[in-house]
This record gives C-alpha cells, sequence and structure tokens, in this order.
C-alpha cells in the first residue's frame, strides 16, 4: 500500500517520535512535499520523497530497511489531493491488530507519525489506516469530507426484524443505510473492501444492557459473529462539509474534539422489546447562520436532516450542556445557539434497553467510514425557514416556505381595513406566522374574549370575539392540543352557553373548560397559570386574547368611544403581564383597533393613527399583535394558519422530533375543524338569540362590527378557506 499525504513548506514530519521540520531551504517552488508510506501494513519504510526524489527526513536511508539507498518511489496514483499546512494533522501508526493479511506490522522502532489532512483522504483509505495503524484521534469528525458516515449497532439475527422496524419508525435518528446477512462483514453498496470487525475505530461490547468493554477489534468474536446481523446507520458527521460549505463553523472540529450528545426525555417509537429515549448530537451555530444551517442538512436525510431542535436544551430535558452523555462538551461561541440533531447514538440506548445477551456497536464519534458521497439527496417537502417564537426560553421552529408565504398571505387578506380605522399603520409583517407557530409547538392553549362595549345593553358584550376564540379552539382541539377559555365572573353563563351551542353545531368537539380570574393578592396571576405558583410548571404554554378589552396606560378599559367600562371587565390583563415572567410561557393578542389586550405591542402606532387613540391605547403587551379589519378574522386566519402549518411536512417532522410516523394521514380529522360560512352563520345566529350584539351598531341583526354577514363575513371565510387549501 502506498500513501501520498501532500505537504506544504514549513510542516512537520514525525518518526519515531520525534519531529523535524521542513524548512524553506528544503523546498523548492513547484516541488510540494509528498510522503511516500511504502509497502504494506509493517513495511516500515519511513523516508520522504518530494516529487523529485528528493529525500526529507532524518535517517530517512536508514528506515528504508535494508534496501541501503534513498531512491525515488515508484510512481504510484496519488490518494489525496494537496492539502493547505494548517490542514495537517498528525496520524499516529500504532501495531497492527488488523486484518492485513500475514504482514506484520513494525516494531516500536519502526512505528511512524504520518503527517496528512484526514479530511481529504479517501475512505478506503482512511479505513485500510484505521484497520492497521490505530489512528491516535478519538472520533472520525472531520474525516472524509463529503463521504458518509454510519454508526454501527451488531446484534443476534433473532432481534433484527424488529430493530429494522424499530429504524424506520424513527429515521430520524435511525437512518438505514444497509442491514446485512448474517456473518456477513462486508457492506458492498456503501464500501468496496471493508470488514466490519475492524473498520471502526473502536468498539462497545454490551451483554444484557451493559456497556462490559471496549474494543479496538471484533476478530477475537468472529465465531458469535456469525449469527448476527450489521445495521449501518446514517451519520451527522456526513453533513458537516456541507455546513462548512455554507460557511458555517463546526465547533468540534475548530476545538479538535469530539461532538457532544446527550439523552433527551423524547421517547421514541417503540416496537417490540426496542425503546428508548430519543440521543441528539449539539452543534453551536450563529445565530444569523440558523437558517443556512437548516437548509444545508435537511435534504440529507441518511445523516439525520434538518435540527430537531433549536434553542434552549432544557426543552429537550437536557439540564447542562456541559455534561454531555457521549463525546466530549463544546463550546459556545459568544452569539451561538445551541443546534441539535438526532442522532444515531438513539440505537446504542436501544441496545441497552432490550438487554439482549450479546451486542455491539461503535463507540459514539468513532464511525465506519464509507465510500458513498454525500450528493444523493431526497425531497422533504419544501425549503425550510427557522423563526424565532420565544427569547426566554430561547426557541426557534421550522417551517417551509411554501407554508410561511400561505400564511402571510392569509395575513395580508384579513389586514384590510373595511371600517377605515386606519389599522395598516398597526400591522407588522410576520406577526400571524410567528403566533401560529407558538401555538403549534404550544401543548397547552389558554383563550380570553369579551368585550362589552355596550355598557347600557344586557348583555354587554359584542359578537366581534366569541367566533374567532372558538374557531381557534376548534382547531386547537383537532390538533389534540390542551384548550381552556377564561372569561369575566360576570360572563360566565353567556359564555357557557355559547360553548354548549358550539358543540351542538359541531364547532367543537367536546366542551371546553370555562374559566375565571379574580385578582386576591400579588400572586393570583401566577397561582392561576402555574402549578402552586412555580413558574417552572406553567399550566398554560401559550395565551392568546382575542377582542378583549385591554388595559390602558391609566389603568382603565375603553371602547372606541373613549367610553371606560372598567367595571365590566375583570383583571384578566395580570394574566399576560404575569406571562411575561414565566419561561416558555409565550402570548398572542388579536385586534382592529388598538385598545385589546395584546396590543400594546404597536401602543406607539395606535397613539398616532388611531382615532382617540392618546386614551384608549392598550398598554398591555403581547408576544404576537395580530391586527385584522374585524377581530374574528384574525381567529379564523389564526385556525388555518395552524392547520397549513400541520400539514407542512417539514413543521411536523420537527414537532415530532423525527421520532414515530409522519402525521399526514389526519388531515382528516382537522379540515372539519376549519372555519366554515355555515357554521359560522349558525353560531351567529345562536349569538343573535342570546342578543350578543354587534360592535359597533348595537344591532342584533346578522351582522359583526356594522358589516353584514353574507358578502362580508362569509366572503373573508370563503377567501381564507381557499388560500388554506390549494
Amino acid at each position: 500500500m502506498a500513501l501520498f499525504l501532500a505537504l506544504r513548506a514549513g510542516s512537520t514530519v514525525r518518526e519515531g517520535g520525534s519531529s523535524r521540520g521542513l524548512t524553506h531551504s528544503q523546498w523548492r517552488p513547484g516541488a510540494s512535499w509528498t510522503a511516500a508510506w511504502r509497502g504494506g501494513c509493517g513495511s516500515g519504510v519511513g523516508s520522504w520523497v518530494s516529487p523529485q526524489g528528493d529525500v526529507a527526513g532524518r535517517g530517512a536511508a536508514r528506515h528504508s530497511r535494508g534496501r541501503g539507498d534513498s531512491r525515488r518511489a515508484p510512481a504510484a496514483r496519488p490518494l489525496s489531493p494537496r492539502l493547505p499546512a494548517r490542514e495537517v494533522q498528525a496520524v499516529r501508526a500504532d501495531s497492527c491488530g488488523g486484518a492485513a493479511g500475514p504482514e506484520s506490522c513494525g516494531t516500536p522502532d519502526e512505528e511512524m507519525l504520518l503527517t496528512g489532512g484526514l479530511k481529504s483522504l479517501l475512505p478506503h483509505v482512511l479505513r485500510r489506516i484505521i484497520r492497521c495503524n490505530r489512528l491516535s484521534i478519538s472520533n472520525t469528525s472531520g474525516m472524509a469530507e463529503g463521504y458518509k458516515q454510519a454508526n454501527i449497532v451488531i446484534l443476534h439475527k433473532s432481534l433484527a426484524d424488529d430493530f429494522e422496524k424499530f429504524c424506520h419508525a424513527n429515521d430520524g435518528p435511525l437512518p438505514l443505510l444497509y442491514r446485512s446477512q448474517p456473518g456477513d462483514w462486508k457492506c458492498p453498496s456503501l464500501s468496496s473492501d471493508s470488514d466490519i470487525r475492524t473498520d471502526c475505530l473502536q468498539y462497545r461490547k454490551y451483554e444484557y444492557g451493559a456497556c462490559t468493554g471496549s474494543l479496538k477489534s471484533l476478530k477475537e468474536y468472529s465465531e458469535q459473529l456469525k449469527d448476527m446481523v450489521t445495521f449501518y446507520l446514517g451519520c451527522s458527521f456526513s453533513f458537516e462539509k456541507a455546513v462548512q460549505k455554507a460557511g458555517i463553523p463546526i465547533r468540534n472540529v475548530e476545538q479538535k474534539c469530539n461532538v457532544s450528545m446527550y439523552k433527551t426525555s423524547v421517547p421514541c417509537y417503540s416496537i417490540s422489546m426496542f425503546h428508548c429515549n430519543l440521543v441528539v448530537s449539539m452543534r453551536p451555530i450563529p445565530e444569523s447562520k440558523l437558517g443556512a444551517a437548516v437548509l444545508a442538512t435537511s435534504e440529507l436525510k441518511e445523516a439525520h436532516g434538518a435540527p430537531i431542535h433549536i434553542g434552549d436544551p432544557g426543552l429537550l430535558g437536557i439540564q447542562d450542556l456541559s455534561k454531555p452523555d457521549y463525546g466530549d462538551p463544546v463550546h459556545l461561541h459568544p452569539g451561538d445557539i445551541p443546534v441539535f440533531w438526532a442522532c444515531g447514538v438513539t440505537g446504542v440506548e436501544a441496545i441497552i434497553n432490550c438487554r439482549a445477551p450479546l451486542a455491539f456497536t461503535h463507540s459514539p464519534g468513532c464511525m465506519f467510514i464509507t465510500d458513498v458521497k454525500n450528493d444523493n439527496v431526497r425531497s422533504s417537502g419544501g425549503v425550510p425557514q427557522v423563526h424565532c417564537i420565544s427569547r426566554d426560553p430561547l426557541h426557534f421552529s421550522i417551517v417551509s416556505e411554501a407554508a410561511a408565504q400561505k400564511i402571510k398571505a392569509l395575513e395580508t387578506l384579513i389586514g384590510i381595513d373595511p371600517g377605515e380605522r386606519g389599522i395598516r399603520h398597526l400591522q407588522r409583517q410576520g406577526e400571524l406566522l410567528g403566533a401560529c407557530l407558538a401555538m403549534s409547538n404550544a401543548g397547552s392553549v389558554l383563550i380570553t374574549t369579551g368585550f362589552p362595549t355596550h355598557f347600557t345593553h344586557q348583555p354587554p358584550e359584542e359578537n366581534d370575539g366569541p367566533p374567532g376564540a372558538l374557531a381557534i379552539a376548534a382547531m386547537l382541539q383537532a390538533l389534540e392540543k390542551q384548550v381552556a377559555i377564561v372569561t369575566d365572573q360576570r360572563a360566565m353563563d353567556l359564555n357557557k352557553k355559547i360553548i354548549e351551542e358550539a358543540v351542538k353545531l359541531g364547532i367543537l368537539k367536546k366542551p371546553i373548560p370555562l374559566l375565571s380570574y379574580q385578582r386576591e393578592n400579588d400572586d393570583s396571576a401566577l397561582m392561576f397559570l402555574c402549578e402552586n405558583g412555580n413558574p417552572g410548571k406553567p399550566r398554560f404554554d401559550h395565551l392568546v386574547a382575542i377582542e378583549r378589552a385591554g388595559m390602558a396606560a391609566d389603568g382603565n378599559y375603553y371602547n372606541a368611544r373613549k367610553v371606560n367600562i372598567k367595571h365590566l371587565v375583570d383583571p384578566i390583563d395580570e394574566l399576560f403581564l404575569a406571562a411575561q415572567t414565566i419561561p416558555g410561557v409565550t402570548t398572542t393578542g388579536v385586534g382592529d383597533g388598538g385598545n385589546e389586550l395584546g396590543m400594546g405591542k404597536v401602543k406607539d402606532a395606535v397613539k398616532k393613527h388611531i382615532k382617540n387613540g392618546d386614551v384608549i391605547a392598550c398598554d398591555v403587551e403581547a408576544d404576537f399583535a395580530v391586527v385584522a379589519g374585524v377581530s374574528n378574522w384574525g381567529g379564523y386566519a389564526i385556525a388555518c394558519a395552524l392547520y397549513v402549518l400541520r400539514c407542512c411536512d417539514i413543521h411536523d417532522r420537527y414537532l415530532r422530533r423525527a421520532v414515530g410516523f409522519p402525521r399526514a394521514p389526519s388531515r382528516g380529522l382537522w379540515l372539519p375543524a376549519l372555519p366554515s360560512v355555515t357554521k359560522e352563520e349558525k353560531l351567529l345566529k345562536t349569538l343573535v338569540q342570546l342578543e350578543v350584539r354587534s360592535g359597533k351598531t348595537a344591532s342584533l341583526e346578522m351582522e359583526v362590527d356594522g358589516l353584514p354577514f353574507y358578502n362580508t363575513h362569509s366572503l373573508m371565510i370563503e377567501k381564507l378557506l381557499q388560500e388554506t387549501q390549494q
């Protein structure tokens, strides 16, 4: 075997533990130094020869083992491109324990350190070095750039079928590249000359779920391996070159250490005796590069694809990034965000939990290097985008570009201003998308509505708000999220009747818990929102206010005509203020005039552009402010956007952390939850019967905010549905 490793001037060649630099005096323009390791695995030849036949290195002739001269090495095919000096790495050739045939490795005196760029060596060369020489490195990250690397699981043939099903059920962490036949140590579709018994840097042996040893070779278990099957599973090391090509640093490669890997609280989909929680790898990514990192990896499904979480590790159940369960700690630079990918070490956890009598895996980070390039990609359903949905804790979500554009179109539809109030000055692009991403990632949502603008009537509520709130609740129910409504104590009976009718009309699948809030002390809001008032245990992940009277800067509540209606409003605003202090709880406000709860986010624009805005503007801010021509339209748009998100394959994968099966077959359950002209018409008739009036006119006709239901609200519903389903 001959290895040609290109060196630049000033690089260091090591022999027998000593080193000698190749200086500028030894290098001539146009003559790059090339190291030729002549002979087999143990020939011990340590002469370093330039293309012109010059010999460098102390004692080159002496190390030629009997050849007696330093003649130029025979011509051979280069196996690696020339490398910059900064890419040169030392490789130690230890005693050979691999499958190199009858040749024996050299004595310790004949050991040598090869200097070369491991990232640019071809895979079969690296496997040969690993097999014969035991590289003095701890992992294969950064090696054989652009080629797939594989996690390895070896188990008894009686378990193989179930493990394969487990892989298919959790193909994010366990993308199956190849399954061998029992006793087959090769993988012809992945490599031409491999032997799985020797071609990983290190292995682990498991007996009844316990790791009983780390091994350099499995050859001594050849007899047992005859009844065992090898699974080759994709690895995130494979996508490192694609990430670097996108201009993104790989911090663990920079820091010359293994990647960090962590056990999470996310359960995988169980198959028979195979069950475990997801394991993830973490790479620090500059925030400005998050989109590029997701884009670079999303199509590489056989290398785990796009990240499954971006942001706070606690949301995965990881308590301390400095203490990985596998691999090494990787330090974040200022501005870096922890980004987590599904990891093939999940297979190791599955092996531990199945408690098989005997199993082998690679040692985490010590991958099998294949001959397959990373250029065969599979479409994952579009181009992904990254959006921040929370700053405390830091949390990003992923959605396809197509779905994001569709939601922006919904936002444009509801942004018209039929009442000519000047709401265009309040609108902020992307608020609908952000709000719905936050709700989509939430497990439990609290909704509030109710604007008692008609203080001389009984009930004083207007009919803008409840229909939009129920549209949101209906979709959240269909998406199997916990949902509740909080309203004024005086309006409990009215809202109970509305919810009962919504169930009868088929708008809701089942009744929604109806709550009220009263301030008793300074901790009332925290006690309401969290178990025993503990901010670490919130009952709700997201709060939504839609057409809910909002507290102004002076502590009062005003309708659009500047009339103070504080005596009719319970202080539900306090829940939104308390939510700002609870990590992980986000909020949305939906309004059409600026005096609604949550519109504090745009209060400056309200004061400047809305009639009476200097007095009526809500002072309480929500994380997301959805501004619509009519607040009900905002509720309908949220329901439609939640449907769009759940039908997005990229977003669905992110929500389920790439474990289990896609939820696309459930679309038939979500579609009936969308608002429809028929359902909204019946609901509005119910509100009229309950004497809930139009906001602008106090009319008990089929209108909302003075606008007729037919050909105005009905037309908006049809447009939203058309955009949603096209």
